[in-house]
């Protein structure tokens, strides 16, 4: 195993790379720059002078080397619309603020898609099957800034159960509606994966074998079925957490979440490059590690798979 993760482990070299040299192309493709300020334009001698101070006015690819060298190092360079402030501080002061609300979300998810998938493979074509079948539709169709908004609206503007906005935790009433609206769909894309292989797992000769010897229902469902499905589920775990992770840009932009994904957001409007190449180096890292969990999750599920 130790082979297998180190391979990984390098196989994210070129991975990184790749991001960095697309994002880095895009963001200098796009028309304007990042002392464009609208309504108070700047002088032509004061963008020079910016330009000299931020190493914009260096060629394409000695920025490109230059900025790829510091951020290996863990300098992501100074922020262009905080120039007080360094990237590395900023991405400290709101990175953790996303992970929580992420691992929250992707709690929620897991416990609902699981469940609900589970209990429709049990009660096969039953009301209670086409009720999960139903719900996993409308979560998988509905955005999660649509459903976030619809939660705001709902349960904020006109029930008054919960607050519009804000972040005061994970344990705080602020935390539900993003929460929420960042697990619904997942919940319902795993409930559909659920559903769909424990159906197939519960055809099989050992399920059968498990009930002729009297074991009871749940254990047989549990033990014998659930752990084998939840193989091509786990799989879609981890791509589900990219969609986390980039929902998250949304739903804390509508729900006022202090995190990471709403800093990119805006950095991405004032033309901030090295919050934006920052911020997507880091996500890029996060899904890569977590698709290589989900891997070695695959020998903890199933002892036949070995990675030796």
């Amino acid at each position: 195993m130790g082979r297998f993760v180190v391979r990984r482990l390098l196989l994210l070299i070129p991975t990184l790379l790749s991001v960095y040299t697309i994002t880095f192309l895009l963001i200098h493709a796009t028309p304007g720059g990042p002392w464009d300020t609208g309504d108070k334009p700047i002088s032509e001698e004061a963008i020079a002078a910016l330009n000299r101070a931020y190493g914009l006015d260096k060629p394409m690819w000695r920025q490109y080397t230059d900025y790829l060298l510091d951020a290996v190092r863990g300098d992501f360079g100074p922020s262009y619309s905080q120039r007080s402030r360094d990237v590395t501080d900023i991405v400290k002061d709101f990175l953790p603020v996303s992970i929580k609300l992420g691992v929250v979300a992707m709690l929620i998810a897991a416990a609902i898609g699981i469940t609900a998938g589970t209990i429709g493979a049990v009660k096969q074509n039953t009301p209670l099957d086409y009720l999960a079948t139903f719900g996993a539709i409308v979560g998988v169709s509905s955005p999660s800034y649509v459903i976030a908004s619809l939660m705001i609206l709902v349960f904020a503007s006109y029930l008054h159960w919960l607050p519009t906005g804000g972040w005061d935790g994970v344990f705080s009433k602020h935390a539900i509606i993003p929460a929420l609206a960042l697990a619904l769909g997942p919940a319902a894309a795993l409930a559909r994966y659920t559903r769909a292989s424990l159906l197939e797992v519960l055809r099989h000769d050992y399920i059968r074998t498990a009930r002729a010897k009297g074991q009871h229902e749940r254990r047989v469902i549990i033990r014998h079925g659930l752990r084998n499905a939840l193989i091509p589920v786990v799989t879609l775990m981890g791509l589900q957490f990219a969609n986390v992770a980039t929902g998250s840009f949304f739903v804390e932009t509508v729900c006022g979440v202090p995190g990471i994904g709403r800093y990119f957001v805006r950095s991405i409007a004032v033309r901030d490059y090295p919050v934006i190449l920052a911020t997507t180096l880091i996500f890029a890292v996060a899904i890569s590690v977590m698709n290589l969990l989900v891997d070695l999750l695959y020998g903890v599920l199933d002892p036949r798979i070995s990675y030796d």
